[in-house]
């Protein structure tokens, strides 16, 4: 087959993907790993690859994403700067009951991991790179044409790119999306920071249902030893008080939220705020489909965005390994149903229904206690969390 180049004014492949983020370039990796040639695929991205690297954003990989970076390559260049998740502890803040998930249990080396967002784009970038994919960024798409034999892609360079298929993956944050059929304010934001603390328990995560929100505390390794990713959900008036706080303030509010279990927090890095809220809808048309947090933005509760995405890559790759048809992207529809519908329901109920007083509050940590003396509902969930519904 050609390069996708044509001509000056014109590109030809037979994928393209729009969202070079970690769920796109996991798709094109993978689409090379079973068999489509590289300059058949076109990743087209708004950011430099050096805007991308740079965002330190921390992220979570649960282990079934592990075995799907390893399988194209990409995680000897991430694990290096990774934390694996040994445990999680949950609890509810202010009640009895918790539950704590180990790897133990389930014979893995981690349940899970957190790396630098910058670090996964990074490996992900290089395997694209080794498998010859067509990368077009800075970049964007300014309107897309669907035909009965595929999709015509006008760039906001005058080009025009033509495909088999198009591919959605550039989803943005909740509050600057276009509204999807399924949609909810939760009226939580997100205070993110990194946090180091007088007495850390390394490779032990945490989530604390708090009456504002979830508090997650993500282990995490830094140059100065033990540290922890934050992602603290309040209300969005709260959220800017603990923007204006000192350091000291902070990090006070911050453990009278948390509690003693990591001792006192002793430092924070410089925190960053984003509204929260659900927007979800598969779309998909006869040649065109979205996947990752284009199809489903969700609440950062229990990490699941990204590996519901990833999920939707390697899905998506096996089928269009096979043929790059409209009966291709309709099985992947039905294929992905059941998993993002269970992804979906459960982070949205427990962004709602954990967050908030009650009598209800305190069943919710008997229900964490009931849940910890039952060693099958627990792999279950553990489960769900590192590998979705299968």
């Amino acid at each position: 087959m050609s390069s996708a180049t044509t001509t000056e004014e014109t590109l030809v492949a037979d994928v393209a993907i729009c969202g070079a983020g970690p769920v796109g370039m996991a798709l094109a990796a993978l689409l090379a790993r079973r068999g489509v040639p590289g300059n058949r695929i076109v990743l087209i991205d708004g950011k430099s690859l050096g805007q991308a690297i740079s965002d330190p954003r921390s992220i979570a990989l649960a282990w079934g994403s592990r075995l799907l970076l390893e399988d194209v390559g990409a995680w000897p260049g991430i694990s290096a700067s990774a934390t694996a998740i040994h445990q999680i502890h949950v609890s509810r803040r202010g009640h009895l009951g918790r539950s704590v998930m180990d790897r133990a249990e389930h014979d893995l080396d981690a349940l899970g991991y957190v790396a630098r967002y910058g670090d996964v784009v990074d490996a992900l970038a290089r395997a694209c790179e080794r498998a010859g994919v067509q990368v077009l960024r800075p970049l964007r798409v300014s309107g897309i044409d669907e035909h009965t034999d595929g999709v015509q892609l006008h760039l906001d360079d005058g080009r025009t790119l033509h495909a088999q298929v198009a591919m959605q993956a550039e989803g943005g944050v909740f509050g600057q999306q276009a509204e999807k059929t399924a949609t909810r304010d939760y009226g939580q934001t997100a205070v993110i920071a990194r946090v180091s603390s007088s007495a850390p328990i390394p490779h032990r995560a945490f989530e604390r249902f708090t009456d504002e929100g979830p508090l997650a505390l993500l282990p995490q390794a830094g140059a100065d030893g033990h540290q922890y990713a934050l992602v603290w959900c309040v209300r969005p008036e709260r959220a800017q008080h603990l923007l204006d706080l000192g350091e000291d303030d902070f990090l006070r509010e911050l453990g009278d939220a948390f509690g003693e279990r990591l001792g006192r927090f002793t430092g924070t890095s410089q925190r960053v705020a984003f509204p929260l809220g659900l927007n979800a809808d598969p779309r998909a048309t006869a040649r065109t489909v979205a996947i990752g947090n284009a199809a489903q933005t969700l609440h950062p509760v229990a990490g699941q965005g990204l590996n519901l995405g990833l999920r939707d890559a390697a899905v998506l790759a096996r089928l269009l390994a096979r043929e790059m048809t409209p009966a291709a992207l309709e099985r992947f529809k039905s294929e992905r149903e059941a998993d993002r519908k269970m992804v979906i329901r459960a982070t949205d109920t427990m962004a709602r229904v954990f967050a908030g007083k009650g009598p209800q509050q305190a069943l919710f940590g008997l229900g964490l206690a009931a849940l910890d003396t039952v060693k099958p509902a627990r792999t279950l969930l553990a489960e769900l969390m590192m590998f979705g519904r299968r």
